[in-house]
């Protein structure tokens, strides 16, 4: 393992070090020299900000480099490791140290909360700099790209949009395009119609919220039901403009939302000042139930208390009756439609095609993206357990990555792509495909492909990357995978060439 000195040292302890190279009495005196040191300068020197790049800065780029591509000893940016390339291995033999490759132990100077920071900020410039030298596909209209089981072709099938969140599919063959801002609209025979639907709810269009999710009925053919998530504005009894995530459905007619019915809507107390982690995803599973998420509201503390409505999934009839084994029915003052809770801010929800489960991605902080198939009643950390850090680079949690009676994810993502819209592809023009897991990436600005195998992620690639923000991802009626970006607004879909 590559090692971390304790802090900045003066110039006669470094320089004795590098005139005595490598060798094994070299390292043991290097790091009795360490200890020495840090037990005096703790004693006289005031302990600078404890966020994880001064950490870094003071205990570890004298050896590893300031950008971790290496100083006295081997950097990071290689990534490869002796101890084992995972999280937990890393944050062992940062905790332990390896006396043999003169790598002494940060156990007693660093909380458990800062190892796993320490990984975090690691794995975040190792992903930089592969950022930088990578060779990713960055497709443009027309461009053919070769993936790992298929060749596809960008097309793009409309643009002119504002901050497009999400799109669904008529069996007319329209489809109908959820915009921030709070407008529904049209794409018809392939082109965007100048109008957006009149009289859709009023939003609270600001920071993450607006119109965030656009679904159909899966009977639409026959009843015409298209159902909306959306950020509802309100004031609170003390006069504060407040929202929370709400859902409702209606019809269209004659260019005109109509016959209008709430489906969820949260008690006016329960909603926030805050402008982020609404959730805002909504699935059908086929056998009657609507399953939807709301976030945190960036109250983290709330994904705990089943009270509360946010930080959870939640489960109700196709009519927004609550169905009467949802798990928390029976619990004195819970939400009742919770299915699951202690969840950050879940923006991916789909069922799987073959078995039926619900998958989910939510949103970490710095770091922690995370995979999660959700079951009734479980809970799912957030925050008591976390695989990320503060957006300040400070811990978040006490550094607890496991606790009995909260689920671990099927995967998480460190550093964070910002993962949002997920689907399963069941069309047939990419037969290779069948069955894989689409996931997008918005400060990543990638689509990745997950292989799935019972409930364990068996492989991934980067379909491509760095030509947007990736919103959402949905199947077409004709087979082809669409995809909806910000920055530039769009939609686009992968047509095969073989």
């Amino acid at each position: 393992m590559k090692s971390f000195p304790v802090r900045r040292l003066p110039s006669c302890i470094v320089h004795l070090a590098i005139s005595l190279e490598r060798s094994a009495v070299a390292c043991a005196l290097f790091a009795i020299l360490l200890v020495g040191f840090t037990h005096n300068a703790s004693a006289q020197r005031k302990q600078p900000e404890r966020s994880i790049p001064n950490l870094y800065s003071n205990f570890c780029s004298a050896c590893h480099g300031i950008n971790m591509g290496g100083g006295q000893t081997e950097g990071f940016l290689d990534d490869t490791w002796n101890v084992g390339n995972d999280d937990a291995k890393i944050a062992e033999a940062i905790r332990v140290g390896n006396t043999n490759k003169g790598m002494i132990a940060f156990g007693g100077a660093l909380s458990e909360a800062e190892i796993r920071g320490m990984v975090v900020y690691i794995r975040e410039t190792i992903q930089k700099a592969k950022n930088q030298t990578g060779n990713f596909a960055k497709p443009v209209d027309g461009e053919v790209v070769a993936s790992q089981d298929h060749k596809f072709r960008f097309k793009m099938v409309a643009s002119g949009l504002t901050m497009p969140w999400s799109m669904a599919f008529l069996p007319d063959g329209r489809m109908l395009v959820a915009e921030r801002s709070g407008s529904l609209r049209v794409i018809e025979q392939g082109k965007l119609l100048t109008n957006a639907i009149v009289g859709t709810p009023q939003v609270r269009a600001q920071g993450q919220g607006g119109l965030m999710e656009v679904v159909p009925h899966p009977g639409f053919a026959t009843n015409g039901w298209i159902y909306l998530s959306f950020s509802d504005g309100g004031s609170n009894a003390m006069g504060a403009d407040v929202s929370m995530t709400a859902i409702v459905r209606g019809r269209i007619r004659d260019g005109k939302w109509v016959d209008e019915q709430t489906i969820f809507r949260a008690p006016i107390d329960t909603y926030l000042s805050t402008s982020h982690h609404f959730g805002n995803r909504i699935v059908f599973d086929g056998l009657g139930y609507l399953f939807f998420s709301i976030g945190d509201r960036g109250q983290m503390e709330n994904a705990q208390d089943i009270t509360l409505p946010n930080g959870k999934i939640h489960r109700l009839h196709e009519d927004g009756r609550i169905p009467v084994d949802n798990p928390f029915v029976k619990t004195n003052r819970a939400f009742a439609s919770i299915w699951s809770f202690g969840q950050r801010n879940p923006q991916g929800l789909a069922i799987h095609p073959v078995t039926g489960e619900l998958w989910e991605t939510e949103h970490g902080p710095r770091g922690g993206d995370e995979l999660n198939l959700i079951r009734p009643g479980l809970n799912f950390g957030w925050p008591v357990i976390c695989y990320g850090i503060n957006y300040n680079g400070l811990p978040i949690t006490e550094g607890l990555t496991a606790k009995e009676g909260m689920e671990q994810p099927v995967i998480h993502w460190t550093p964070s792509i910002a993962v949002c819209g997920i689907d399963f592809y069941t069309g047939s023009r990419f037969p290779k495909w069948k069955t894989n897991l689409f996931v997008t990436g918005l400060a990543s600005q990638e689509l990745r492909r997950l292989v799935i195998e019972g409930h364990a992620v068996k492989h991934q690639e980067i379909v491509f990357k760095n030509v947007g923000r990736i919103r959402d991802v949905a199947n077409g009626p004709d087979g082809y995978l669409y995809v909806v970006m910000n920055g530039p607004d769009q939609i686009v879909r992968l047509e095969p060439t073989e």
